[in-house]
């Protein structure tokens, strides 16, 4: 089984393939694509927009089935480049205003506490599904999105990210059965929610018709906005007026809850896990961490390098182009491998070894270039207010079970890791 595999990531990250790889070719021919495993050429790639493409093929390996799929990607602000790329993403940087950000931070942590708080005295807990909550509640406070119905975005982000894996593509967790259980916003798009065809499959997610129920809400939720705007982030952005007089567009508000929903949930969702088992894997430095709590930060970067959630990302060649002595045609895939350039022994001494401690940490799990993740502070605020939660309310944790990962090669997921304390 190779790194495009599924089922090999069921095991693990195939880390010793990837360094293979990397030392025989930094740009090794994969499939149908260029694999670049180098943290130089990973980072000349992404920056350059204009001769490494996200929006003629999209950002993910396997091509949209048909030009109409491929044109509903490109309008996703992941798979656009300059210019349309700069202008929304530059009104949804301003929507991020101190004021939200600080608003935001505080309620991670607080929310981060309870949630650890709340399991304190089982002794035990599966720290995935736990963990999972956090990101849901960050993203509800960023749309302004109803406390009952977060619980939607874990289900779709289930099924776009999970629709290699059996058990998440067919996720729904919502129970509608109480009155108060969802509002009628979401009760309006669970209707319309699709349902696992004779054999089991459900419609490709990529596509608008896979999704229908995340776009009936995302529609409602936005003209909502528009019209009753409030204090988060979205009402700020649903109400910007550009210097041209432009406003975000209905469509365009549906893109971006797709893409926060989506990326912005399960990135970290899969991080605070993976994080949490890189410490129990390492037990020596879990100690360390614990008797000092200002490694914290230098801690969330090396369980961000080490753990690397989204794993690689697609552009697609302008022109012909060399890169690593490569010879890449105009047209072809080129896929960089965020997995392999975090562990290159060229930027990271001894990049197999987990610590807590390490800096410089140059990695790339965020990107890089004008792609780098909107949400890359938050992300930190979280996994610190986490783990600042952990370490203050159980203190040293164990491993009380096997993880179960996910079914996956583009998300380095958990989808359980039962831990237990002393009570």
């Amino acid at each position: 089984m190779g790194i495009t595999d599924p089922d090999t990531y069921v095991r693990g990250v195939p880390y010793d393939e990837l360094a293979r790889l990397r030392h025989a070719s930094p740009v090794a021919r994969v499939d149908d694509f260029w694999a670049v495993l180098r943290h130089a050429d990973v980072r000349r790639v992404l920056r350059d927009p204009a001769v490494f493409s996200s929006q003629l093929g999209g950002t993910q390996i396997r091509d949209p089935a048909t030009d109409g799929d491929l044109a509903y990607v490109r309008r996703m602000m992941l798979n656009m480049d300059p210019p349309e790329h700069g202008r929304l993403r530059g009104l949804l940087t301003k929507a991020f205003t101190p004021r939200a950000v600080a608003k935001l931070t505080e309620q991670i942590e607080t929310r981060a506490w309870e949630l650890i708080a709340a399991v304190a005295e089982r002794g035990e807990c599966d720290f995935a599904k736990v963990a999972a909550d956090l990101p849901l509640l960050t993203l509800a406070a960023v749309f302004g999105v109803p406390e009952q119905d977060r619980r939607l975005m874990y289900d779709w982000s289930n099924r776009v990210i999970g629709y290699q894996d059996a058990e998440y593509a067919v996720s729904a967790t919502v129970d509608t059965s109480a009155a108060s259980a969802v509002t009628d916003l979401a009760r309006t798009a669970l209707a319309v929610r699709p349902s696992p065809g004779a054999d089991g499959s459900m419609p490709d997610p990529r596509t608008r018709a896979g999704m229908p129920d995340l776009y009936a809400y995302a529609n409602a939720l936005g003209e909502y906005k528009r019209s009753h705007p409030g204090h988060d982030v979205m009402s700020n952005l649903m109400r910007h007026v550009g210097d041209d007089g432009g406003r975000v567009s209905l469509a365009e508000f549906e893109n971006l809850f797709w893409l926060f929903s989506v990326a912005g949930n399960e990135t970290l969702r899969n991080g605070l896990p993976g994080g949490m088992l890189a410490l129990l894997s390492h037990p020596e430095q879990y100690r360390r961490l614990l008797a000092d709590r200002s490694l914290l930060p230098s801690a969330v970067e090396e369980m961000l390098r080490w753990w690397t959630p989204v794993m690689h990302f697609r552009r697609t060649a302008t022109a012909d182009v060399r890169l690593s002595d490569v010879d890449i045609r105009a047209g072809e895939k080129v896929v960089v491998w965020f997995s392999a350039a975090n562990r290159d022994p060229e930027v990271f001494a001894d990049p197999d070894t987990f610590d807590i401690a390490r800096t410089p940490n140059d990695h790339l799990t965020f990107g890089h270039g004008p792609h780098f993740c909107l949400g890359a502070h938050l992300a930190k605020v979280q996994l610190r207010a986490m783990f600042g939660a952990v370490l203050d309310l159980l203190g040293e944790v164990s491993l009380a079970g096997d993880p179960i990962r996910l079914r996956s090669n583009f998300q380095n997921g958990l989808k359980s890791l039962p831990i237990r304390w002393a009570r």
